[in-house]
């Protein structure tokens, strides 16, 4: 089997593994945001009754008798260890990927060496084919009739030749091995989690985290990024 085919079935079964790990990563995303939901919830909660509790006189406003329950520590501790296997996850596809780029531009290379070795073939095989144009043409007379005539036939074969390989098929094989991931959001990074898009058939960033601009869910009905927002208020004071 050679290098392509072999790259081609292994190719076959990548866009299966990164579903899988794409699926996982939107099942951790959104346990993520529901122990993130809660864990703000119980913080505000007791962070209300630690002020009742100081007005009332029970505790004293002292740094060591203020701090969160167990129980919102370790919802924080299980918050941080999502989002670390949300990171491993990303950073295994990306390299999957990047594996898979590199394998194809390994296969570009030998490729071009290829073409190259061809087109030098050609070349050499050029020059043989003038080389006994010109012997032909310092035969004796009584054959001097045909090596004419076989010199104009292989004159024209070498002059495809040279022209084969005097002018080759331009092709830029010198591909990147890192791909130019896309970017998006005021923060200007790679797609993530949830994300909202802006209704502004203009707008020029498009799509936004949902922590970027404060989102816990998908809004009802259109929605403005605060630029397009802040656009259209101009444009009606005008």
């Amino acid at each position: 089997m050679s290098f392509l085919e072999d790259f081609q079935a292994d190719l076959e079964s990548l866009p299966h593994i990164l579903q899988r790990k794409y699926a996982l990563l939107r099942d951790l995303d959104k346990s993520l945001l529901e122990i993130q939901r809660q864990n703000e919830q119980r913080c505000e909660q007791e962070i209300q009754e630690i002020k009742l509790a100081i007005k009332s006189g029970n505790i004293t406003p002292d740094a060591s008798n203020i701090r969160f329950s167990d129980e919102a520590l370790d919802e924080q501790k299980h918050a941080v260890r999502i989002a670390d296997e949300k990171v491993a996850l990303a950073s295994q596809a990306y390299e999957l990927v990047d594996s898979h780029v590199q394998q194809l531009d390994q296969y570009l290379k030998k490729f071009d060496e290829e073409l190259r070795r061809e087109r030098e073939s050609a070349a050499v095989a050029g020059s043989a084919v003038q080389n006994l144009d010109s012997n032909v043409k310092s035969g004796r007379g009584s054959e001097r009739g045909r090596g004419r005539k076989k010199s104009r036939e292989t004159t024209s074969t070498a002059a495809a030749a040279a022209t084969s390989a005097g002018n080759p098929i331009s092709m830029d094989l010198d591909l990147p091995v890192d791909p130019n991931e896309p970017t998006y959001c005021f923060c200007n990074q790679v797609s993530y989690g949830e994300m909202v898009a802006c209704d502004n058939p203009d707008c020029k960033i498009e799509w936004f985290h949902y922590g970027c601009v404060g989102l816990k869910e998908q809004p009802k009905g259109k929605w403005y990024c605060s630029e397009c927002v802040g656009m259209q208020k101009r444009k009606k004071g005008k």
